[in-house]
């Protein structure tokens, strides 16, 4: 007479095993270990992914308020959206941290919406209707882009802007995919984009060395921009993201804490009507 008492029990035991193990499996899925460092490190990449806006709050704030945008550079806005749509297309040739993927999407639509509010007041509250500039004007004869060096990014309809932000992405896209395979031109990608963006303060640096004061400068603003780039460049060396990033973080700090010298140095200074770049 066969036993199949063993058999048996030995299926029974092995599918509970399995059960077992997928069990544990989901749970650890959908409940991951809460730990001091792993919450420190959840917190520290939505800090990434939404506290480069943070600045920019502010100030869409003020322009919306007063309706006047004059106080502010449409120019600091293209400096961004280059930045951050090359560091999206820098992710394609060599992943990095998705919070920073996150963050470059998100400041692209940030920066836009700025765009789009400065160029509507802008409109609303010109008395006399100034010359059309536009990125790309069918009516004109012979001539189908504007690229008037003059007028660039100073275009008079939110349209334009789309348009060019559109084609630049388009194009580097393209650039992109048919040299993906190529290190050096993947690499170049990654140090503009962050190179661009630690440059941003630079402008600002360039007005107050000419003016020889801050006065008009907003020191808030600067502020955020110091204790962000800070916190942004340490992210980098911990989470050991690609040599670009930390490099040109730390450039950033460097520029942002010598407009703050520049604070101190020119404190007696008053310049009238200061502009802030």
């Amino acid at each position: 007479m066969v036993d199949i008492k063993k058999p048996v029990d030995q299926l029974i035991d092995s599918a509970n095993e399995v059960q077992a193990a997928v069990s544990m499996n989901v749970a650890l899925f959908t409940m991951p270990e809460l730990t001091f460092a792993s919450i420190a490190s959840i917190v520290a990449a939505g800090a990434m992914i939404i506290g480069g806006v943070f600045p920019f709050i502010p100030q869409y704030r003020d322009i919306y308020r007063s309706q006047n945008a004059d106080g502010f550079s449409l120019y600091v806005c293209l400096n961004l959206l280059i930045a951050n749509i090359l560091r999206i297309l820098f992710w394609f040739g060599k992943h990095f941290e998705l919070p920073l993927l996150a963050q470059s999407v998100i400041m692209t639509f940030t920066m836009m919406a700025l765009v789009h509010l400065c160029v509507t007041v802008k409109h609303k509250t010109e008395i006399i209707k100034s010359r059309q500039h536009q990125f790309s004007d069918v009516t004109r004869e012979h001539r189908f882009l504007d690229l008037d060096i003059e007028h660039f990014w100073q275009w008079t309809d939110f349209g334009s802007y789309v348009q060019f932000t559109a084609a630049f992405t388009v194009l580097m896209g393209l650039l992109t995919y048919l040299f993906l395979g190529n290190w050096v031109f993947i690499e170049t990608i990654g140090f503009l984009a962050v190179f661009a963006e630690a440059m941003l303060g630079a402008p600002q640096f360039y007005r107050n060395f000419q003016n020889k004061s801050t006065q008009g400068m907003s020191k808030k603003m600067v502020g955020m921009w110091t204790m962000g780039d800070v916190f942004k460049t340490c992210y980098f060396v911990i989470r050991e993201a690609p040599p670009q990033f930390w490099i040109c973080g730390s450039l950033q700090v460097m520029i942002d804490i010598s407009i703050f010298i520049q604070v101190f140095v020119y404190r007696r200074n008053f310049v009238p009507h200061a502009a802030i770049s």
